[in-house]
């Protein structure tokens, strides 16, 4: 169950999830909600997410989708992963 600030935080980026119907978008998971941001959300959309997750958690949820399984890493462009995972390694502990 997300909490009240990443349902509005959903709400304000709603328009990254056009294909989930309304009633199901306020339960997507933290995985999800990491990979759309990092995939298609601008800075000031990233910077938030991190903001409300934290940036450990936030990391950790982007390795689980690169380490995982090769289809969660196929979900993510390479440019993405790439940057991100310098990101992550300069400033997530």
């Amino acid at each position: 169950m997300n909490t009240a600030e990443v349902k509005e935080f959903i709400n304000q980026q709603k328009f990254l999830f056009w294909y989930i119907p309304e009633d199901k978008k306020q339960d997507i998971s933290n995985e999800f909600l990491v990979e759309t941001i990092l995939n298609y959300g601008d800075i000031k959309a990233v910077k938030q997410l991190i903001k409300i997750l934290g940036i450990n958690e936030v990391a950790k949820l982007f390795y689980s989708l690169v380490n995982n399984s090769s289809r969660k890493k196929g979900n993510l462009h390479e440019l993405t992963i790439n940057f991100f995972t310098l990101f992550f390694n300069k400033y997530a502990s």
